[in-house]
């Protein structure tokens, strides 16, 4: 078994290993469910199954988060969800390949969300415990991640050729036992703080509410939820964009994303170092506006390019923010913490960003034609009113962050 303590390199290289394939099944699902559903005449489901990651977010990151925080090791939690996330997305794929009715794909596809969703805080606070200097080491390490993620994408595409298929579901699932697999090679982490006897607040992870009575972090964790409000437009309606656009391959398009994503958490750790957090939080955000004011000019170019700066407004906020929770926030609130912010972002945020989202595309729509200047700009603007709220609330560290 690996130990960081005295083999940095193999440390390293194991939890690359575990970023890149903790994000590969993530992506060969997440990407194809929506045509995977249609393909099996169960396409007016895919609203309601992306409803349950929202479900999810509310309830099973922040239980999880304070068993890994005061009881268990998150090595082991780890461990234990990925294996049964990849048992609970085979049975998902078999409710709708053996026709099980729509309440019963549901209930499948509830559970997999329940056990799924903590498994990425879990992971970034395993790889934060083992990192000595977060702001250097943290950003090449996640942009593993998204490199697992879209190679998971080329692999369900270019060779499996499973972009509508169940076999992307299957295989996804397999790799969730593969990431199980790999925590025997990781040190087993000891829980930040054990307490033996917990409240009903401390066991469902409530507690963590606790950390909003600061005000920077409060701030922080509000600007989260409500930047993924006009961020949850990003997915659905480039791609309807894209394909107004009579852009045959969506998906290649849409990995640009990912690709800006590993340039800019390559250069992350030089801008940590060199400006405040402040600036950093701000450029992530005010890029975000410029990639939504892109896309108003209805264009591929424009598209591509506002496309491309997605994944630099992704990265300089959400990575950045990750970063801040490891290094201001006591150790013992460490999962917990990012549980949290995985709450406010994939519960709150991104439930209001989808169906606010929805709401304003279908304004915006007249018959089958979308004024997509008038939608984008609709985002752009709610983007620069959260960009102001976080420059005004936010004060931060004045002479060095």
């Amino acid at each position: 078994m690996s130990n960081p303590a005295t083999d940095a390199k193999a440390s390293r290289k194991s939890l690359a290993t575990l970023f890149f394939c903790t994000a590969m099944p993530m992506g060969m699902w997440s990407v194809p469910l929506a045509n995977v559903f249609k393909a099996y005449d169960r396409g007016h489901l895919v609203p309601w199954v992306f409803a349950t990651t929202a479900v999810a977010a509310f309830i099973s990151p922040l239980f999880v988060g304070a068993m890994a925080d005061q009881k268990h090791s998150p090595v082991l939690l780890l461990r234990w969800l990925a294996a049964v996330t990849g048992l609970v997305l085979f049975i998902t794929c078999g409710s709708v390949a053996w026709g099980w009715s729509d309440a019963m794909v549901l209930v499948c596809a509830q559970l997999y969300t329940l056990v799924a969703t903590p498994v990425w805080s879990l992971t970034s606070s395993i790889v934060f415990s083992q990192l000595h200097n977060a702001k250097q080491q943290f950003g090449p390490l996640r942009a593993c991640a998204t490199a697992g993620w879209m190679v998971g994408c080329w692999i369900v595409s270019f060779v499996l050729l499973a972009d509508a298929s169940l076999l992307a579901g299957v295989t996804a699932g397999g790799l969730w036992l593969v990431v199980s697999g790999l925590t025997w090679w990781l040190p087993i982490i000891p829980p930040g703080e054990v307490v033996q006897h917990r409240t009903w607040k401390q066991i469902l992870g409530l507690d963590a509410l606790f950390l909003l009575t600061h005000r920077d972090h409060r701030v922080l964790f509000i600007t989260s939820a409500l930047y993924c409000v006009p961020l949850a437009a990003f997915y659905p309606y480039t791609s309807a964009q894209l394909r107004d656009l009579g852009v045959g391959q969506i998906s290649a398009v849409i990995s640009l994303g990912q690709t800006s994503e590993v340039i800019a958490m390559l250069l992350l750790s030089g801008m940590l170092a060199r400006f405040r957090l402040k600036w950093v939080f701000l450029s992530g955000i005010a890029i975000c506006v410029v990639r939504f004011s892109f896309n108003t000019f209805n264009t591929l170019p424009w598209v591509m390019t506002g496309t491309f700066l997605h994944g630099f407004a992704y990265t300089l906020y959400f990575i950045t923010t990750q970063i801040y929770l490891e290094e201001r926030i006591d150790p013992k609130w460490r999962v917990r913490a990012q549980a949290l912010l995985a709450m406010l972002m994939g519960g709150l945020g991104n439930l209001i960003g989808y169906l606010g989202g929805g709401w304003w595309h279908a304004a915006c729509t007249k018959g089958a034609s979308t004024n997509w200047s008038v939608f984008w700009w609709g985002e752009a603007a709610l983007t620069a009113v959260v960009c102001v709220f976080f420059a005004v609330a936010y004060r931060g560290r004045v002479r060095s962050e």
